[in-house]
């Protein structure tokens, strides 16, 4: 009886002319998967322990036995460079100490090789080494403990790879098409630094980053101890493959934190258990707070990293569009206050920023567009970005890849630019403080619903930036196009652009006193980010309270 298959796709096509140099345990598949590459693509295929043989005359065994391994790995580096700096790319199979070795990972990344790591469980590495006895390595050992030990020191090299491909017991013509198709849709993540008088940290931004963050956090600490902070929400979207990167970068989890989502969880309440289960997971200054969610998460254990022991490392792994493109860089860490958001915290900066877009195709509608309020505060802070975010604003409220890693690049680009300028917000005008476009009014509207859901934080700042553009036009200090033009783009992708579309009634009186009450606020004088134009902002102490009370009253509040 016939079976009807339905027909492979074809071979992907060689992506680029780089070399691919393959990494990994002893029994990975290095050689049988990278000849079959090899001959797919028509490059040249070479095995590095073959070639060292060659060169020095003697088995690996031989080598090892008279001259020792630091002998056998100098030689090897020099054979790894001068392979790779054949003028053709070609397909190379390493031994598995070889990406262990620093000089030689280097030497890789100069060379501008594309590494790859063929990851194997220990019960697949342990059927394919059998009768391996001649391995230096294997000779009278158990080969279980050799294993495991060998993966304990070798791993946290090997997540340093710019590809990782689990390998299991299927064909290897399988292993070799899924190899091709992740060479094939390997993009490299987005790099910027935020440079700053006391030190600078990187924001990395692209897919896949999560079960990088062990190779990624392990070269900028010293320590290998994590706590993660995370929500109920988030937790289990997104731990297990934060999990994995950080064993597999040799960090040891000494504590998972979840914390109820929603803005009610930036609170005294759950700072103390922060901080308490912080301290219970035997707290030093070499232990990590890994801030794993959106802007709540991010701002809640930040302010625990920089409270525990007064100054503990932090990385920040944010998973909602909001907090990727504003609230993960610059070092703002708080809690809200009966009296207002963001009353009570630190600036303490985080060593590393790792924006792993894939989380945000996990993201609720709401909670994307949410996000894209603070897109929008960027484009008009800096011109050119506004007119983007007309153009491809919908595309990217639909889920477009392209048009959403746009979005996070350009904020965080220009983001990271302000708050080099100005880290501690301090210049008197402008500087860090026009990052606060629409957050006046926004945080008294946030701060008036009870920080419940009611209201998001990106919600209240797209009303907030419609209220500013209006208030501008009102000074006369921008033309009557500019409220009606930002109200049009927020409506346009499903955002509230006006207090009347709330779904309650403000009172005006309330609303001021509690910008009056606001942290920009000046000895009780309300402060608002005003604007000419897109990529004209600046700061106003100045303006008049009857000014704003009629606007309030205008767009529908009550005296």
């Amino acid at each position: 009886m016939s079976r009807n298959l339905a027909p492979l796709s074809p071979f992907p096509e060689t992506p680029s002319a780089r070399s691919i140099v393959l990494v990994g345990m002893p029994g990975a598949g290095k050689s049988s998967i990278g000849k079959r590459l090899a001959a797919r693509w028509g490059m040249p295929f070479l095995d590095a322990d073959s070639e060292i043989e060659q060169a020095a005359g003697i088995p690996i065994t031989e080598i090892f036995a008279r001259y020792g391994e630091a002998h056998f790995r100098e030689g090897e580096r020099r054979v790894i460079a001068r392979l790779l700096a054949r003028p053709e790319p070609i397909i190379l199979a390493t031994g598995g100490g070889a990406w262990h070795d620093p000089v030689t990972r280097a030497a890789v990344r100069e060379a501008g090789a594309l590494s790859v790591w063929l990851k194997c469980r220990l019960s697949v590495l342990l059927r394919r080494v059998a009768g391996r006895e001649h391995r230096p390595m294997f000779q009278n050992a158990d080969p279980r403990a050799v294993l495991e030990r060998l993966m304990t020191q070798r791993h946290p090299s090997y997540a340093e790879a710019d590809i990782t491909l689990l390998c299991t017991d299927e064909n290897p013509e399988v292993t070799t098409r899924r190899l091709a198709e992740a060479i094939g849709a390997h993009r490299p993540p987005a790099r910027m630094q935020v440079a700053l008088a006391r030190g600078a940290y990187d924001i990395l931004i692209g897919p896949g980053l999560l079960r990088r963050a062990g190779a990624e956090i392990a070269q900028r600490v010293e320590g290998r101890r994590a706590v993660v902070v995370s929500d109920a929400a988030v937790g289990p979207l997104h731990l297990p493959a934060l999990r994995e990167g950080l064993a597999d970068g040799g960090i040891q989890l000494a504590a998972e934190i979840l914390v109820p989502p929603g803005e009610a969880s930036k609170s005294f309440a759950e700072f103390e258990r922060v901080v308490d289960a912080i301290l219970s997971a035997r707290a030093d200054r070499r232990l990590v707070v890994i801030a794993l969610g959106g802007g709540v998460v991010g701002d809640l254990a930040g302010f625990a990293a920089a409270s525990v022991l007064r100054g503990l490392p932090f990385v920040q792994c944010p998973t909602t569009l909001l907090a990727q493109v504003d609230s993960s860089v610059g070092g703002k860490t708080g809690i809200n206050t009966s009296h207002g958001k963001n009353l009570v915290g630190a600036f303490h900066q985080p060593r590393l920023v790792l924006a792993d877009t894939a989380t945000l195709t996990t993201l609720p509608p709401r909670e994307l567009r949410a996000g894209w309020a603070e897109v929008a505060k960027h484009g008009l802070l800096q011109g050119p970005l506004w007119d983007w975010c007309e153009a491809n604003g919908a595309a990217a409220m639909q889920g477009d890849a392209a048009a959403l890693t746009h979005a996070v690049l350009e904020s965080c680009r220009l983001k990271a630019g302000v708050v080099a300028e100005d880290e501690f917000e301090s210049k008197a005008e402008g500087g860090r403080a026009l990052l606060n476009l629409g957050h006046t009014f926004g945080h008294a509207l946030e701060a008036e619903c009870g920080y419940g859901g009611e209201l998001l934080h990106g919600e209240a700042v797209a009303v907030g930036l419609g209220l500013a553009a209006e208030i501008s036009a009102r000074m006369g200090l921008c033309s009557q196009e500019w409220p009606g033009r930002v109200r049009e783009h927020l409506r346009e992708v499903g955002l509230p652009a006006r207090i009347a579309t709330l779904p309650r009634v403000f009172s005006a009186t309330r609303l001021i006193a509690r910008m009056k009450a606001d942290k920009k606020a000046r000895e009780g004088a309300m402060r608002f980010v005003l604007l000419r134009g897109a990529g004209e902002c600046f700061t106003d102490s100045s303006v008049q309270e009857d000014a704003v009370r009629r606007l309030l009253v205008d767009e529908g509040c009550s005296e």
